[in-house]
């Protein structure tokens, strides 16, 4: 994710920090000082924070490790203000995976908060629960209170929040994931309806939460109505087969031309046949910028690329586009370079199919 830097690497999945969540910081420290002029306040109230976000982290690490256990990889986990994301492959097709990695996450604050609570009653009885809050009582009561309000929180059964994907897992036991995706996602929109009202009478955070859960829905419903619509469709269908290349002892300038005179974002470099990396359009203007137009582009492409093959499905192919954060993929074949797949292409594809269906039901 751009604008973040790594800050640790934690069983094997890097975790990075957003440069926003150190305004998230600022912001909190100013705030205390404004409100109590003490450095003791402002340090406590970023203490609580970092605190705070250290269990959104072990969240996040609750997914992470459930969806290993499946065999699937997380990329990295991103702390932002927020909250926390995690960057995994692809969520499990099978719903019952899907249920745990889904409810892992959650788990995580609930045992947290079952074991700062049991400390509290040991050390000073159970406290009133009229004064459980963000704000009142100690700072271990205040860290309970937020371990089970993240649970609580993320059970709510609407995307993008966990009980979403927990609800459409449990409706995937009966019904085929398209429509349990459809079915979940419109149940999320009512909870934005609920919240959206409850936040014009109330508190106007609910109207925030409101429209990032009717966001959240939406997108969730209409990336699952596409894979379902590709899937099973090799990428040779939909690849582009007509493009250039380049040489590494080819020069920037030579790129430039080829941008100038095409379409392509991004260029595969080839010794030979044999394909070295891939120069990407932002490598060439930061190469521009930094070098000028003469350096050579072995200096400045990308070494380390995803690829796929040709027989593979285009929904799987969409994941990898949607993870490795790059605009092109190539296409092999029997380890020769035949095609480039990008999202743009991949979304005219969609588009001339669903033209082609009109078409014959009109007939």
């Amino acid at each position: 994710m751009k604008w973040s830097f790594k800050i640790a690497r934690i069983a094997g999945i890097d975790v990075r920090i957003h440069s926003t969540f150190l305004l998230l910081i600022t912001w909190i420290g100013f705030s205390y000082w404004i409100s109590q002029k003490s450095i003791v306040a402002v340090l406590n109230g970023i203490l609580f924070i970092l605190l705070l976000f250290l269990f959104v982290i072990l969240h996040e690490f609750g997914h992470a490790l459930a969806a290993r256990k499946y065999g699937i990889a997380t990329k990295d986990i991103t702390l932002l203000p927020i909250g926390g994301v995690a960057r995994i492959e692809k969520m499990p097709k099978e719903p019952l995976q899907e249920f745990w990695v889904a409810l892992a996450g959650p788990l995580v604050n609930f045992i947290l908060a079952i074991l700062l609570y049991s400390w509290i009653f040991i050390s000073n009885g159970f406290p009133n629960i009229n004064q459980l809050s963000l704000t009142g009582g100690s700072l271990l009561e205040r860290l309970a209170f937020v371990n089970l309000s993240l649970f609580l929180f993320n059970l709510i059964p609407a995307f993008p929040m966990d009980g979403g994907r927990i609800l459409r897992a449990l409706l995937a036991t009966k019904m085929d994931y398209a429509r349990a995706t459809q079915t979940a996602a419109t149940f999320g929109q009512g909870f934005a309806l609920i919240f959206g009202i409850i936040g014009l009478f109330s508190n106007p955070f609910f109207l925030f939460i409101a429209l990032f859960v009717w966001i959240g829905a939406g997108q969730e419903s209409s990336s699952v109505q596409i894979k379902e619509s590709i899937g099973g469709i090799p990428v040779r269908q939909a690849m582009l087969t007509n493009f250039q290349t380049l040489s590494p002892v080819q020069r920037i300038s030579d790129a430039i031309t080829a941008i100038l005179s095409g379409y392509q974002q991004d260029f595969p470099v080839l010794n030979g046949i044999e394909m070295v990396g891939i120069l990407t359009r932002p490598a060439i203007m930061q190469a521009i910028a930094r070098e000028g137009a003469t350096v050579n582009i072995a200096s400045v492409m990308e070494k380390n690329f995803v690829s796929v093959n040709s027989d593979e499905m285009l929904d799987v192919v969409m994941g990898k586009l949607q993870t490795c954060g790059c605009t092109s993929v190539p296409v092999f074949e029997h380890g020769a370079l035949i095609g480039l797949i990008t999202m743009e292409n991949m979304g005219e594809f969609l588009m001339i199919q669903s033209a082609m269906k009109r078409v014959k039901t009109n007939i």
